[in-house]
């Protein structure tokens, strides 16, 4: 993460300067995201260039002054860090002026609409003839519990582009992994843990054990499977199953 740039020569392969991230932010908002995974290192220089609102480019002998205004996430404690030792806790109280407590997806179903729209427009580059999802596949998005949050409904989607006919995205096309409506919280998927893999592997470990489940209570009948899954013969033979 290069925050404060560089200047020509500084180091091997610096064959210009280069701006960092305060710099391309001047006199707007610099965003960092997962801010808990930070290395102790760049804590220390985050702390310091908000404190005294000035950096130093690597190799450059003087500061430069910078405006910018900070707004940060993560999906991790902080708090909790600062306890363990892991997060500082003099950048924790400088980043932490005002706390906004974002809801996981599931939670947030009214919003899955705009969002749905949102992702498909950046995953279309903008095309005029952005795809449409049916009724039954925006039912289907609102009442799965979405472990991985926004990540996951951007691969979902990603994925249901690939699969859809070029008309309409429909249920079929979203090829969910099987999981039990967010309406009873006591039957949630696991959330999402970084740590433990990307969340394309989680999803098809998801997915695989869900069609193993299915192939086992239908008799290894895979065109009942599929139709407990809501899912076609087609992509339910595409899907991910044990070898």
């Amino acid at each position: 993460m290069n925050f404060f740039g560089h200047k020509k020569g500084s180091f091997t392969g610096a064959v210009s300067d280069k701006k960092g991230l305060f710099q391309a932010a001047e006199g707007g908002t610099l965003f960092l995201d997962e801010i808990a995974d930070l290395p102790q290192s760049l804590q220390v220089k985050l702390l310091r260039a908000l404190q005294e609102k000035r950096i130093r480019p690597v190799g450059d002998h003087q500061e430069i002054p910078v405006n910018v205004r900070l707004l940060s996430a993560t999906h991790r404690n902080l708090a909790a860090m600062v306890q363990e030792g892991s997060f500082r806790q003099d950048l924790y109280y400088r980043i932490n002026v005002i706390d906004l407590n974002l809801p996981p997806l599931r939670e947030r179903k009214s919003d899955i609409p705009i969002l749905v729209n949102h992702t498909l427009e950046k995953l279309t580059d903008g095309n005029a003839d952005i795809p449409k999802l049916s009724p039954a596949a925006l039912k289907a998005l609102q009442n799965y519990p979405f472990p991985g949050n926004v990540r996951e409904l951007e691969n979902i989607l990603e994925r249901a582009l690939a699969l859809y006919d070029g008309h309409i995205i429909d249920d079929c096309d979203l090829n969910l992994p099987y999981a039990p409506v967010a309406s009873d919280p006591t039957l949630d998927a696991p959330d999402y843990n970084p740590s433990k893999g990307s969340l394309e592997d989680y999803l098809e470990d998801i997915e695989r054990k869900a069609i193993s489940n299915a192939l086992e209570e239908n008799k290894w009948n895979k065109t009942a499977a599929a139709k407990q899954l809501g899912l076609t013969f087609r992509s339910f033979s595409l899907s991910p199953q044990k070898a």
